[in-house]
């Protein structure tokens, strides 16, 4: 929201983070809406798309947790010498 506010449009940011609350929210009740992350091909860990954001969150039986919100031009990458197949949190 910084950036937002120093370009002179804080209400774009407060509104851009309100949309991805909402997507977000929803996942409580739809934890399978998103689809499957495609850098890790493993249906636990899923993602919803909200231009110019990917919500990456891990869906297990009793809960969903957020992993990552970034841009969604950026490839997910494993760390060094990880081979599990989940990013690192």
């Amino acid at each position: 929201m910084t950036w937002y506010m120093e370009q002179g449009v804080p209400e774009v940011g407060e509104r851009l983070v309100a949309e991805v609350f909402q997507r977000v929210e929803v996942l409580a009740d739809h934890p399978d809406m998103g689809r499957v992350v495609p850098e890790f091909d493993q249906p636990f860990l899923r993602e919803l798309i909200r231009p110019p954001f990917r919500i990456v969150y891990r869906s297990d039986p009793q809960r969903v947790r957020i992993v990552r919100i970034w841009r969604s031009e950026r490839l997910l990458h494993l760390p060094a010498g990880d081979d599990e197949g989940s990013p690192r949190t």
